[in-house]
């Protein structure tokens, strides 16, 4: 079996990533990883199930309602967001990842959250009878779903708008509608320099404040819509760069096609050729 350093798993961290997962969960998921891959045969895919595995625990935990297996549930939520940071890890660090793993891990995460919602909200309603808990679990719901389709379509559109640029010869498009002040700048360098990205309140934020920090303090609701309403305004902030850049594209394109010669038409090539034939 290799022998792997903690130099060795620091180095398939990657490159940037969500505040929580840089600060609370990395120092834990490093170390782990460095354990598992040089002390066990577990397999990216096996760490995944556990992962799941843990999350069922949690959503289990969160029916109940009480304030100790509220804490309990946020405690397994934790462990298991924690194992589902070891897997990719272990599957860089082994090369060993597959896209069948990347959709386990994809797939299984969607129902931890769901179930998880389920449960928080369904087990809350039944405690104290308010039927805003099944408001929030809707909403819940409805977050989640957005910010994992929000992202990939917009990451989808941008490649296409790349190769486009490309195939005209063109620089890429700046998403930024203005320079960004050196306050600005200089705050992203420094969130950068510790692999924490620009994007402060996305899914895994949402995630941890929804199911750790709102069951820990019992302001369920109230946690959960503040973090909501951030992420809503991040994702904004990510559909409104977007839309910027995507007029710019429109405007590139429009431009390339004013630009271009006319061609003439085949039909005109043909019509031409006896004419000069006549002449000779």
């Amino acid at each position: 079996m290799a022998t792997y350093s903690l130099e060795d798993v620091r180095a398939v961290r990657k490159e940037r990533d969500a505040w929580w997962t840089v600060l609370l969960v990395d120092p834990i998921a490093v170390r782990l990883a460095w354990v598992i891959a040089n002390r066990t045969p577990f397999t990216p895919d096996q760490i995944t199930l556990s992962a799941f595995a843990l999350g069922l625990g949690a959503a289990g935990c969160f029916a109940q309602a009480s304030p100790g297996w509220l804490a309990v549930g946020a405690l397994l939520y934790h462990l298991g967001f924690v194992l589902d940071c070891v897997d990719g890890k272990i599957a860089r660090l082994r090369g060993t990842g597959s896209p069948f793993g990347a959709w386990l891990d994809f797939m299984l995460d969607r129902v931890r959250d769901g179930l998880c919602a389920l449960a928080l909200a369904g087990g809350q309603y039944a405690a104290t009878g308010q039927i805003a808990y099944l408001w929030l679990g809707f909403a819940i719901l409805a977050l989640d779903m957005i910010r994992y389709l929000n992202g990939p379509q917009i990451a989808k559109a941008r490649r296409r708008m790349a190769e486009g640029l490309r195939e005209s010869g063109r620089e890429p498009l700046d998403a930024r509608p203005e320079p960004e002040p050196a306050r600005y700048r200089r705050v992203r360098r420094r969130l950068l320099r510790c692999r924490i990205r620009m994007h402060l309140v996305s899914g895994i934020e949402f995630q941890m404040a929804t199911f750790i920090v709102g069951p820990l303090t019992g302001a369920i609701i109230p946690v959960t819509a503040a973090a909501g309403l951030l992420l809503l305004a991040f994702e904004f902030l990510i559909v409104y760069r977007f839309w910027v850049s995507s007029r710019a594209y429109t405007r590139a394109v429009a431009e390339r096609h004013t630009a271009a010669p006319p061609t003439a038409p085949p039909h005109a090539v043909a019509l031409s050729a006896p004419s000069r034939a006549g002449d000779q």
